[in-house]
């Protein structure tokens, strides 16, 4: 008994197929389930930091970042199925890491899939919010520059300074709307959301197929931008650290095993979820970027919506496109944040019932099956984060909390072969441990590949959960009590 006290699968399995009145209700197929991956995952990433990463890290070659980004989800998938096959409860990677790490490093994992998830919906949020603010002014509509934009922004030298603006009112109102959706029912919100992805999956692949006949191959040279003198800055260091800020683009992947406790046959359906998301999303990602990158020179796409830019820049005489891709930008990243706050909702709701957050947060609407608490926490938040905080500084934040969760799953795989070997697996990861450890290694690489500011935050943010721990979690460790019982 103590902070590396773990789980055992049974246990876990028992409370993913409990029933009762504080139990998620299974309502998710493998439609729902793979919509809610696509819907999270083509987000900001793609309509937003694409156009950053390429103006000031990979250049064109933020394709290669996104391949780069996507063989590492990869090895990182293989290792999640496994574990979402033999364990099917919300809690995701947390869950993992408390049936194969231990407790402290189950709640290190679940704090740090805050930054992921809670911060995320921020981030699209802000996304949202410049999408908009461009499409109203392309109508005449002129939102005053201080309650559009954050506070606060990252400088050359990845400093924080002030800026003209007081609060991103756009963000905090969308993601309030969001929480207000979520509330109805997790049913009602999936089929929200999926109709909303198949419009972003048909509106990018028409992007793809009319932007293909405009590009001008001029602006793809030089594809890799010779490196500035400094990492990061292009050259190839540019593509890893632009891969690296690109893992935020992936984080849907996770999202799908954080509903594994909502899905009918978990053990079929969330593997299945997983892989078919990754490709899809993978394949426009390539698609896409280098559509817009050909449009015009990636020197102009620091701007908070580039595939609209992108589409005016170029002169096509599309107008009907760009007006879709605006219409579908300003949906679409709606359901993002939807799903963004259903999965940090189901984080908290696995911690709530492990006793390490207050157990409010698992609280379960009788009528509607939601954990409302968690919502409304979340989902205020969230709100009060996109209304102040600046969007380069949140996606670097998010991506290294993602590629931390990552690599522990990965290692957890390799540890729970060992001290459970016979334990039941629905899916088995191919080529253990060469698979684990190239999924390890990959996910640590693209980490060491941020900036130093980055980790220093990640450093502080890990201190605060520590504290928080130490004062609360290991005093109400529901798996405490119970050993202590025995």
């Amino acid at each position: 008994m103590g902070i590396w006290s773990r789980k055992s699968v049974d246990t876990l399995c028992n409370e993913a197929f409990a029933e009762g009145p504080q139990q998620l209700k299974r309502s998710l197929g493998i439609v729902g389930l793979t919509a809610f991956g696509v819907g999270c995952t083509i987000g900001a990433g793609i309509f937003s930091l694409t156009g950053d990463v390429a103006a000031h890290q990979a250049g064109p070659g933020v394709t290669l970042a996104f391949v780069l980004a996507s063989v590492a989800c990869f090895f990182a998938g293989l290792c999640y199925a496994e574990f979402a096959a033999m364990v099917p409860i919300a809690g995701s990677a947390y869950s993992y890491a408390y049936a194969s790490l231990g407790e402290l490093v189950a709640w290190l994992i679940g704090w740090c899939l805050i930054l992921e998830w809670l911060f995320a919906a921020s981030v699209v949020a802000i996304s949202w919010s410049g999408y908009v603010t461009a499409a109203l002014r392309d109508v005449g509509v002129v939102l005053p520059g201080a309650i559009t934009s954050s506070p606060l922004k990252l400088d050359i030298h990845n400093h924080l300074v002030a800026t003209s603006g007081y609060v991103d009112l756009p963000a905090v109102l969308v993601t309030l709307g969001c929480m207000g959706l979520l509330l109805i029912g997790t049913k009602a919100s999936a089929n929200i959301n999926t109709a909303i992805v198949v419009a972003k999956v048909l509106a990018l692949g028409a992007l793809i197929v009319a932007g293909a006949s405009y590009v001008n191959v001029a602006n793809w040279h030089p594809f890799i931008p010779a490196n500035t003198g400094e990492f990061g800055h292009f050259g190839w260091s540019g593509i890893a650290r632009g891969a690296a800020t690109l893992f935020f683009a992936y984080i849907g992947f996770d999202g799908v095993s954080t509903l594994a406790e909502e899905a009918k046959n978990p053990q079929r359906t969330v593997p299945w979820s997983l892989f078919a998301s990754l490709l899809i999303c993978t394949v426009l990602y390539m698609g896409v970027s280098i559509v817009i990158t050909g449009l015009t020179s990636y020197q102009k796409l620091d701007v908070p919506d580039p595939l609209y830019f992108a589409l005016s820049a170029s002169h096509m005489p599309l107008v009907w496109l760009k007006v879709i891709i605006a219409l579908v930008a300003i949906v679409g990243l709606v359901s993002v944040v939807l799903v963004s706050i259903v999965g940090q909702v189901r984080i908290f709701y696995a911690m709530g019932r492990d006793g390490l957050l207050p157990p409010a947060l698992c609280r379960i609407d009788a009528k509607r099956c939601t954990p409302y608490v968690g919502i409304i926490f979340t989902g205020i938040v969230a709100a009060v984060t996109a209304g102040f905080a600046p969007l380069d500084l949140l996606g670097e934040l998010i991506s290294i909390g993602t590629l931390l969760a990552f690599a522990v799953v990965c290692s957890g795989i390799l540890i729970l072969r060992h001290i459970a070997p016979e334990a039941r697996r629905p899916f088995r990861t191919p080529w253990v441990p060469l698979i684990p450890i190239l999924g390890v290694l990959s996910c640590v690489a693209l980490m060491l590949s941020l900036p130093t500011g980055t980790w220093i935050r990640l450093v502080l943010w890990i201190g605060l959960g520590l504290a928080v721990y130490a004062f609360y979690g290991r005093r109400h460790s529901r798996l405490r009590r119970e050993l202590a019982q025995r």
